[in-house]
């Protein structure tokens, strides 16, 4: 990979990962309703998961979708319908202290799968994959794997510490409540690019 194409790959996976999305808005909330400290496991999950995403589609997966019509429309409603249900659980969760299932961070596990069922994730890999490794040989696939590896835990710990700081504006349970209303709304709302990309 040239010089020049290392930076614009840079540039894009900068970008790509710190720009609003299901993972940036959810880890957000999850900073503000849990803390920097049990998120953690949250944001290894997302940048592991999704690091190991894009070299699964580099060197394979990307031309299952090729070769199966409609694929992709069917996986692009499995994502939404689980980012609804995800954005749902946020709206409706717990305070902290209140305890139950709602009142726990997402786990390393739970992240890492979620990027499966993440859209933006999904048109990150893909378009990383077709602009900066289009022959698919294992070199480039890493080198695009790992270049996202570096700056998206970076990038997405960002989101976790804004939510952290904002915590201590949510020290009621109303403000609490609203605040992971809007996220909810964010949530749904960060879907529409990609839906506009299907139409």
């Amino acid at each position: 990979m040239t010089h020049d194409l290392l930076l614009a790959l840079t540039g894009f996976a900068f970008v790509s990962s710190v720009t609003p999305g299901p993972n940036n808005l959810m880890l957000m909330a999850s900073g503000a309703n849990f803390g920097f400290g049990r998120t953690i496991p949250h944001m290894l999950g997302v940048g592991l998961g999704f690091t190991f995403m894009v070299f699964v589609v580099g060197i394979g997966l990307m031309q299952v979708f090729e070769m199966v019509p409609g694929s992709q429309a069917v996986l692009r409603v499995v994502s939404v319908a689980y980012l609804l249900y995800l954005a749902w659980k946020i709206a409706n969760a717990a305070p902290p202290e209140a305890g139950g299932a709602t009142g726990r961070p997402m786990t390393f596990l739970q992240a890492a799968l979620f990027q499966w069922a993440n859209p933006k994730a999904w048109a990150m890999a893909l378009t990383a994959i077709t602009l900066y490794a289009p022959s698919r040989d294992l070199g480039a696939v890493l080198v695009v794997a790992a270049v996202f590896g570096a700056i998206n835990l970076p990038s997405v710990g960002c989101w976790t510490l804004m939510g952290r700081a904002i915590r201590r504006w949510l020290t009621s349970h109303g403000r609490l409540r609203i605040f992971n209303r809007t996220m909810a709304v964010l949530l749904v709302a960060s879907l529409w690019p990609m839906l506009g990309q299907a139409a």
